[in-house]
């Protein structure tokens, strides 16, 4: 019998999801317990907020360049090299307790991220787009992510069981603990550089010309869209610090929340994956997959009630639903973009759309951190709606752009929007309930 070989293209995609799930383990571990290390060192709400705002915003405000630049000099791999390199300051965190030195550690990961994504997501999405669908490939990306944004956090939880402590010193050893899997991370990116030359899987990186083609209007749409419903999202970096200032739930059960969400956006970025490939083959369409995008705004909105308030089985569905939300960010928004602009743009667009990204991240998670401190929760409900009531008006005015004459188009429009407020309403009133208790 004939043995099967996985082609090197999906060989490829399996190393990427490999690395992807390697960084996890180390910057998701450190993301998932930064606040709380702050917190142990006498860090206010307020500048966890503002300095975790402007990590996010530089994370993604500079890949406007990075991706601009990736484009134009088509050296891809230099940016994937560079950017994974920088994860090495995350266990440098466990070698200080200085603010200054933490504020440049913290800030270098997130520029190291905002170097390599454009790059490699442009890498990415040029592989799958004809081999197994931007979907699924991102999809299962996202879910190995998971993987090790699970695994990571366990460090942690690990080294706090198996000392009985969770002071200083227990969480500046589990950051030094992180330099293992950054070894591993650069010895799988060096493999994916040789496959990925060696075999010349990616012909259109060879062309040199730089194409200036405006980006779309739909493009445009799109990432106001993002911008919205991002800034309505609630960080974990705000979640975690509820936790940790109310005396909600130990530190151990913390990182294992989430860990738990970090499962859920794992499998729900497979399932979300699916559909959109789905949803791109019954409409036709390159674009059709972004009909799932309405599920963000719709399960957002709930994120605010239950992950701030003070009942542990409300925290709970919200982690499972913010896992959700998650899972679809980076699923769906990033095989769009490979689905909205051409090869030659599409480092400018991942930049262009991830500076959005980031503002909002920046401006939503500021924003929430000030108004904590002032015991504003209600407040911060009231942004977040509407924030999402802005990006389902804009989904809507999306949906309209993408121009099709499948026949399922109707039934698509009203029956899954029509589940999907279902879903929407029937988690809401489940709330309800619960707060009852």
């Amino acid at each position: 019998m004939k043995k099967r070989n996985l082609s090197p293209a999906i060989q490829v995609i399996l190393i990427f999801g490999i690395i992807s799930m390697l960084g996890d383990v180390i910057y998701e571990s450190a993301r998932g317990v930064n606040s709380q290390y702050l917190n142990l060192i006498g860090i206010s709400a307020t500048k966890v907020g503002v300095i975790f705002g402007i990590g996010e915003f530089l994370g993604y405000f500079l890949r406007l360049f990075a991706g601009y630049l990736s484009d134009y000099t088509k050296k891809h791999w230099l940016f994937i090299f560079v950017g994974y390199g920088l994860l090495f300051v995350i266990p440098l965190i466990g070698f200080s307790q200085n603010w200054n030195i933490l504020i440049v550690l913290i800030l270098l990961e997130r520029i190291g991220k905002s170097l390599r994504n454009p790059a490699k997501d442009t890498i990415l999405s040029s592989i799958a787009k004809n081999e197994v669908g931007l979907g699924f490939a991102f999809g299962l990306q996202e879910a190995l992510d998971q993987v090790g944004a699970f695994l990571g956090p366990l460090i942690f939880t690990a080294v706090f069981y198996f000392t009985g402590k969770n002071t200083i010193n227990e969480y500046q050893l589990s950051y030094k603990l992180l330099i293992v899997p950054f070894i591993l991370l650069m010895v799988f990116v060096y493999i994916a550089y040789r496959k990925v030359n060696g075999e010349n899987i990616i012909k259109e990186i060879n062309i040199k010309k730089y194409r200036s083609d405006n980006l779309k209007s739909i493009f445009w749409i799109y990432t106001f869209f993002a911008f919205f419903a991002s800034l309505g999202f609630v960080n974990f970096s705000i979640i975690g610090y509820h936790l940790k200032a109310k005396a909600i739930i130990g530190d151990k059960l913390i990182t294992m929340i989430y860990s738990f969400a970090m499962i859920v956006d794992a499998f729900f970025a497979l399932l979300v994956g699916h559909l959109y490939d789905k949803l791109k083959d019954k409409t036709g369409l390159e674009t059709g997959g972004i009909l799932v995008l309405a599920l963000i705004p719709l399960l957002t909105c709930l994120l605010p009630f239950l992950t701030l308030s003070y009942k542990i089985p409300l925290i709970i569905i919200g982690m499972f639903i913010w896992g959700m939300v998650m899972g679809t960010h980076e699923t769906i928004m990033k095989s769009a973009i490979g689905d909205l602009v051409p090869f030659s743009k599409r480092g400018s667009g991942y930049g262009v759309f991830n500076t959005s990204y980031g503002l909002a991240l920046f401006c939503g998670s500021s924003i929430m951190g000030l108004l904590y401190d002032k015991s504003s929760i209600t407040t911060i409900i009231i942004i977040s709606l509407i924030a999402e009531l802005i990006a389902f008006i804009l989904f809507i005015k999306m949906k309209k752009l993408i121009k099709s004459t499948w026949n399922l188009k109707t039934y698509l429009n009203i029956h899954n929007l029509c589940r999907c407020v279902k879903i929407y309403w029937n988690l809401y009133f489940i709330y309800l309930s619960l707060a009852k208790l």
